[in-house]
């Protein structure tokens, strides 16, 4: 069964109004799935907003941010636990520790990151938690072309396929979701 959930998205909301939306409409399932989110802890942009969407659904939201963003005054100050860590790696290494399955919807360089750290935990056989990308407007298909090119190019292999599952809206991570590990 899913508890918990890392969500990995981005501190800006991007170009596109279907990126807000899809964090609404996630945060808002979420909480009403019973599941708690786990995220990187900050106020502004997706993550806020599936914050703020599941707080209001009455969910369960549980931000880890590392102290120097505390000081930067972007923690999220109405959330059920904020953990705060020495840094970046401890604040993945966290996250990953809470959660039960990882969702990734658009963002930036620190998206990207979370979720090929996660990904490459799971192709060292680290664990096998799902890794969910929600691909709102084919926001994420260089990420995935660039996965693609790795196992082509013969430096993956072709099981890091598997590893990943890419859906094309909130509505359906919500009913993968619904299906268990």
């Amino acid at each position: 069964m899913i508890r918990a959930v890392a969500v990995f998205c981005g501190s800006r909301v991007g170009n596109d109004p279907a990126y807000a939306e899809a964090a609404r409409v996630l945060g808002k399932g979420l909480a009403e799935a019973k599941i708690t989110v786990i995220y990187g802890g900050g106020r502004a942009g997706m993550m806020g907003i599936v914050a703020d969407a599941a707080i209001a659904a009455g969910g369960r939201v549980e931000g880890v941010i590392p102290e120097f963003l505390v000081k930067w005054e972007v923690a999220h100050t109405g959330l059920g636990a904020l953990e705060v860590t020495d840094g970046m790696h401890s604040r993945k290494r966290r996250m990953f520790e809470l959660a039960d399955a990882f969702i990734t919807l658009p963002g930036g360089i620190g998206t990207l990151d979370e979720t090929i750290e996660v990904l490459s935990w799971r192709q060292l056989r680290l664990h096998d938690k799902p890794i969910i990308v929600c691909d709102v407007g084919g926001a994420s298909r260089p990420f995935v072309a660039a996965i693609e090119a790795a196992v082509e190019q013969g430096f993956a292999g072709a099981d890091v396929r598997g590893f990943i599952e890419v859906l094309d809206s909130a509505e359906a991570v919500l009913q993968r979701l619904s299906r268990g590990p």
